[in-house]
């Protein structure tokens, strides 16, 4: 028995020696420990022994099992060294290739919108002025002039939390709320994102953008608003821009008007855009209702003023030709890099 587990041991050394690789180091592994390996077959022989010899016996396999065990792994150790080293030289570093760039944020389109209204606006010199998501039944529309029973307060219409708060359908609580401080003259745009029960499709969405604004001032006429208004379009659309107002009706202006714009389209000739009218409709505006100055404790017989309201997603589809709201919510990677 100890011949032949020398015999064993000295095949495995020689073998060893000669390795060169990991695949030829695990067949001598498998023709050692495997199942129909050399050691295996050896221990299943060790039934036929007596019971003094196979004690014996048994230290001697589990003696040369480690030794051939410590063995195998440094070959492998050295092996994989080798290997490695041998990798590491046949590759090459080519430092004139041209490095991997990372990549960059875009601007949302909405951003890109809210940020150049407001730089048109304070350079007239209006302030930004911001308020809650959630407001009052109050700030939303009792102060606006809107009753309780209007169309615009059906629950249909507006996301209520309960029955005194809700989730601003416009921007507008935000005017109310720079009235009532009281601190006159007034000139400020209001961005922000308002909630209304629409369903979803090309050109509608239950959340969106809007941006309003409000002068309030001594003096303060329609021919104000329309040269406000007039600048704004024509450093936001071009110069080109032709502007026109019609009357219109919202409970918190009068008089009140609806401002379009020439279709970018088709200048002005008529197209699909459009719909063939060659103007396409861009905001409400007009000037500030007296019931609304005197909810805000401003005096209308000192003090008028007018405001205005444009949603964004209907802006930015405009100038940037985008035929479907949803896009600019879906953050499509593609669609936006264009931005």
């Amino acid at each position: 028995m100890k011949d032949d587990l020398l015999k064993i041991k000295t095949k495995v050394m020689e073998e060893l020696k000669v390795c060169k690789d990991s695949k030829t180091l695990e067949d001598i592994r498998v023709a050692i420990f495997g199942k129909k390996g050399e050691l295996t077959h050896f221990l299943r022989g060790m039934s036929a022994l007596d019971e003094k010899q196979r004690p014996i016996v048994g230290q001697m396999v589990n003696d040369l099992r480690e030794e051939i065990t410590e063995a195998l792994n440094s070959k492998k150790s050295m092996i994989l060294k080798e290997e490695q080293q041998s990798k590491m030289a046949q590759e090459t570093l080519d430092i004139t290739l041209p490095g991997k760039k990372p990549s960059f944020g875009y601007m949302h389109p909405m951003a890109v919108v809210i940020d150049e209204l407001s730089r048109i606006f304070m350079g007239m010199g209006y302030e930004i002025a911001h308020g809650p998501d959630i407001e009052t039944d109050y700030y939303n529309f009792e102060a606006l002039n809107i009753p309780k029973n209007h169309p615009a307060k059906d629950e249909q219409d507006t996301f209520y939390t309960d029955g005194s708060f809700l989730l601003r359908t416009q921007t507008s609580p935000v005017q109310i709320r720079k009235m009532k401080e009281g601190k006159l003259p007034i000139a400020i745009i209001a961005p922000g994102k308002v909630f209304r029960a629409d369903e979803v499709d090309a050109t509608h969405s239950p959340v969106f953008h809007q941006l309003e604004g409000l002068v309030i001032d001594k003096g303060i006429s329609m021919a104000h608003l329309k040269g406000a208004l007039t600048t704004f379009a024509h450093e936001l659309f071009g110069k080109d821009t032709n502007i026109r107002f019609r009357p219109h009706h919202f409970p918190f202006t009068e008089p009140s008007a609806e401002m379009d714009i020439s279709c970018f389209g088709c200048g002005g000739k008529g197209c699909r855009i459009c719909k063939n009218e060659g103007y396409i409709e861009l905001l409400g505006c007009g000037m500030v209702h007296r019931n609304v100055l005197e909810n805000c404790g401003i005096d209308p017989l000192v003090y008028s003023g007018f405001a205005f309201g444009m949603g964004l997603e209907r802006l930015a589809m405009q100038k940037y030709k985008i035929e479907d709201m949803r896009l600019l919510f879906e953050n499509d990677i593609n669609f936006l890099m264009q931005f």
